[in-house]
């Protein structure tokens, strides 16, 4: 219990300071900075190296634990960490350089079969835990949109994967998953509204997929019903946003793969939400999705209470199309001073 303290206090800081260095280190040398009118519309130049700064913060505590023998990691967490590490990597370089989305889904699926391989689930159940790795990891990619969105709910999420895996004796999975809330905390400290570095391909395919495969791992033991349901229910807002946004550009007739302010975030704030405010809804809409699989892994409520999510989750997405957000003459006030990450989706990793 002290050392998963220490740690989580240590990773916070080593991230919150790694992405300070990268910060001043960017615009320094003008690497890893998005201009205005680049791929990423800002107001200023924005770095968008935080990614790095949270990978390397998770993985160099939770080593130091492993080599230490404080928290051994195990086959299966090392395998997941190796694995997230070159995701990482690849999101580092689609950040540098864009990539097509076949060759990012290439190498997100082996490192998704990689850990999967690790389950023993059968062939079929397999291949779709893959494929469902792959939606989740994007999904949050996709979830990177607007100043300090991504982190919350990547903080809420992974905290209650960690109590989830701490149930499952799982102690290893749990103190990564304390680490990797850490160290979006640290990184929050410079990407709340307005932001001055962003996450990045690196930072939101990283949690993406260390959240999908320690869900899986977490609920791999239980039964097809509540696994199911809890997979969904510990993602929703991802979800949500992918579903929101893959529907309302098809009903548009625009690329699925075109960059858009058309996010979850962007049609709260033209409902005349700040940007601070779009980013503690998404928190809260989390954590009643966290909250609601921890107590289906727990066994306080059932199956049927996750319907409830799925019902009020697919209200909010038909709500949420009805707002304009396409061809309108007005760009909502702010949206671009805010630093945001807009033109963040499958298109740029």
């Amino acid at each position: 219990m002290l050392f998963g303290i220490a740690a989580a206090a240590t990773a916070l800081l080593l991230a919150a300071a790694l992405t300070a260095g990268l910060r001043a280190l960017a615009l320094r040398t003008s690497f890893g900075v998005d201009r205005p009118g680049g791929r990423r519309p800002h107001s200023r130049p924005t770095p968008h190296l935080g990614g790095v700064a949270v990978a390397a913060a998770t993985g160099a505590v939770a080593a130091t634990g492993a080599a230490t023998g404080l928290v051994p990691l195990g086959s299966t967490t090392g395998t997941l960490l190796l694995a997230a590490a070159a995701v990482a990597l690849l999101g580092f370089l689609d950040d540098l350089r864009p990539m097509g989305a076949r060759a990012r889904i290439i190498v997100e699926a082996g490192a998704a079969s990689v850990v999967v391989h690790g389950t023993h689930l059968g062939f079929a159940v397999g291949a779709l835990a893959v494929l469902w790795v792959v939606f989740v990891t994007n999904a949050f990619n996709l979830l990177d949109n607007s100043d300090g969105a991504m982190g919350v709910v990547g903080v809420v999420t992974a905290l209650g994967l960690c109590v989830c895996a701490g149930a499952e004796g799982l102690g290893p999975l749990a103190v990564v998953l304390g680490l990797l809330a850490a160290s979006l905390t640290g990184f929050l400290m410079h990407n709340w509204h307005p932001a001055r570095i962003v996450l990045g391909g690196c930072g939101s395919l990283f949690t993406g997929f260390l959240v999908a495969c320690s869900a899986l791992l977490v609920n791999v033991e239980h039964e097809a019903s509540a696994s199911l349901a809890s997979l969904f229910a510990v993602t929703v807002v991802a979800t949500a946003d992918t579903v929101l946004v893959v529907v309302s550009r098809r009903r548009a007739g625009r690329g699925l793969l075109r960059g858009g302010t058309d996010h979850i975030a962007h049609r709260l704030r033209r409902l005349g939400l700040t940007v601070p405010g779009a980013a503690v809804v998404l928190g809260v809409a989390a954590a009643v999705g966290t909250s609601t699989a921890v107590l289906l892994h727990r066994g306080a409520v059932g199956v049927p209470v996750v319907w409830g999510l799925v019902g009020a989750a697919s209200v909010a997405v038909v709500l949420l199309l009805r707002v304009p957000v396409y061809g309108a003459r007005r760009q909502v006030r702010g949206v671009r001073a805010a630093g945001t990450a807009e033109s963040v989706d499958l298109a740029r990793g």
